[in-house]
Parts: structure tokens; sequence; C-alpha cells
């Protein structure tokens, strides 16, 4: 099982700093997600059934003409290597590692890629890459990546883009673009929403695809109660304008935050934000011990923030940095 972040039970045990102590800012989900109502009973009662409005209500989100709920975007990734046949896969890299894991589960050949050439497309049978990047944050344009993807379907290859991060700002999105054969793009209620517990992830493209994976996942693969959740989230419009509005300041108040501390942002989303630092495993430690938890990464070095979600967040995030560069201004 590979690593990620949200680990708190474990670092806090690790460090022995009791759970309930921790600021966690560690996954990227936003702390002020979607606030679920009272669940009808009925949803509970009864087996999940496609008719009750969450195809429609994605497809309308999205703006895409096919797409397939799954529990989470993780059992799409784990699905999509067993519909294909042998061949290369490349992986923009440094990226979450769950997709390599799972080609490489499947016996393909990995080739983990910093840059995309025209020559490279020709070798790969398929092309994954996280747009906006999971921790660098790096975004590839929309028409560069449509450009791939025309050359990966003249030799039936794929290209698939996971989005998970895509929701506050989905200027540069695909899901508008799926449908035809070879692109392939995945989207999750967890990060945006903050519903990362009701497990509700899409898989869009082309029909053919969509039904060999719900051939895999097989019936009732997502909760019902997950389901009415995922509903009625995906279409309250107001919360989704006033969400993306309030994410932008937050955005922006890091940002400034941190690099008061010495910490300078190098790129970032809505909900979470990139630092290379050298000293990544110094800085991880020191927050650490303080009851405050990030994600820390050894290739590339560095450190991965994401929000506070209220004032008395932000006020201890504020608290152990200046702890941290104090103690640092005072180190010989």
């Amino acid at each position: 099982m590979l690593e990620h972040g949200g680990s708190v039970r474990k670092v806090a045990r690790e460090l022995g700093v009791d759970p309930k102590n921790w600021l966690d800012l560690s996954t990227g989900i936003n702390p002020l997600g979607w606030r679920v109502p009272e669940i009808p009973a009925s949803v509970w009662n009864r087996l999940p059934e496609n008719e009750d409005g969450l195809e429609e209500a994605a497809k309308l989100f999205y703006g895409c003409r096919n797409l397939l709920p799954a529990a989470g975007s993780q059992a799409i990734i784990q699905t999509l290597p067993r519909l294909r046949r042998g061949g290369s896969v490349g992986i923009m890299a440094p990226t979450y590692a769950e997709h390599a894991h799972a080609w490489r589960k499947e016996g393909f050949d990995v080739v983990e890629l910093e840059d995309v050439s025209l020559s490279i497309l020709d070798q790969l049978s398929v092309l994954v890459v996280v747009n906006p990047n999971n921790p660098t944050a790096r975004l590839i344009p929309k028409a560069t990546l449509l450009s791939w993807w025309r050359r990966l379907q003249a030799h039936d290859g794929w290209l698939v883009v996971d989005e998970a991060f895509m929701d506050a700002d989905a200027g540069e999105s695909l899901t508008g673009d799926t449908g035809d054969e070879g692109l392939l793009v995945l989207r999750s209620i967890g990060k945006f929403f903050g519903l990362a517990g009701a497990r509700v992830g899409f898989l869009l493209g082309s029909r053919t695809v969509l039904e060999a994976v719900r051939e895999y996942l097989g019936p009732w693969n997502v909760a019902g109660p997950a389901r009415w959740v995922a509903t009625a989230a995906l279409t309250d419009d107001h919360w989704h304008r006033e969400t993306r509005n309030t994410l932008a300041h937050n955005a922006q108040r890091l940002t400034q935050l941190l690099g008061e501390h010495g910490l300078i942002v190098a790129a970032k989303t809505a909900l979470f934000q990139w630092v290379p630092n050298h000293d990544a495993m110094l800085w991880w430690e020191r927050m650490a011990r303080s009851g405050l938890l990030v994600r820390r990464f050894d290739h590339p070095r560095g450190l991965r923030f994401g929000l506070p979600g209220d004032e008395s967040q932000w006020h201890r995030l504020s608290t152990v940095l200046t702890s941290i560069t104090s103690d640092s201004a005072r180190s010989p």
C-alpha cells in the first residue's frame, strides 16, 4: 500500500501526539466542504438505483456526453489497466503514485516522463496525466492535451487525464471533449466538494470503455447514500459559485503566509500549494512535532500545504511557522 495524505493517526502514534490535537493540512481536501443534510431513510433501505438522477446531475456539472460513477476514482485507476493488453504506459511524473502502481501491477512497462514529444507518443499505448498535477500543481494547457490525444488515437492509444483538482477552476478541463475513443477523464467529489469519505468518482469517455469498466465493477458499486449525497452536491449551483470565490481568496492568503516565513510557493491549485525545499524533512519534522501535518515529498524534494479551515486553524498555522522561523534565526 502506498503512502497518502491524511494519515494523522499513524503519525500521531509515531510521534506520541494525541490525534485530537493535530491540524491536518496534508490532504488537499476542501476543509469547507459541502455540508451534508439529513439523508432520507428510504435511501438506506433500498439497493442503489441507476435512475436516481446522479448520472444526469454529473453530466450537467461536467458538460459531458457519457460517464460512469464508481466508488471513488481509485476504483477506476485500478480497473483501467485490466482493459488493455500489453504495451508501454507513460506517466507524466512526478505525480500521484497510484497510477503507475496500478499499471505496473498488471504487468505493463511504465515509463515516467518529465516531457512528452511526438516520437514518445508514437511509442506509447497509454499516456497518463494528472492535471493539475499532484503534488507540483503543474497545469498542462487543454490544447496541448488534445493534440497528444489525437496522436495517441491514431494508433488506438489512450490519453488518461486525472482531473481530481480541476473543479475549482475548470478552464483547462477536458470533460466537454470526452465521448470519442481514446480520451478518458477521471473526476471526483472528494477534493473540491470535501466529500472524500463518500467515495464517489466518475469516468468520462467512450461508451465502449465505460461499459467494459462497468462489467469489472459490477452492480451497486456506489452505495445509495453516497449517490444521494453526490447528486445533491453536484446540483448546488449557489454553493459552487460561493466556494470557488472563497477558495481563491484563501489560496492567496496561504501563499502570502507561507512566503512571510520563507516558504516560497512555486505553483498552486485552489486546494493545495507546492513549496520546493531542500530542507523539506527538517521543516516537516518540526511542524509534525507541533501537531501540524503536511505532505513531504523526497522526489522532488518539497512540501505540499492544504488550506486551513477556520480562523483558529489559520492562527495555529501562523503560530507554528513563526515558532520554527524564530528558532532557526536563533540557531548558530
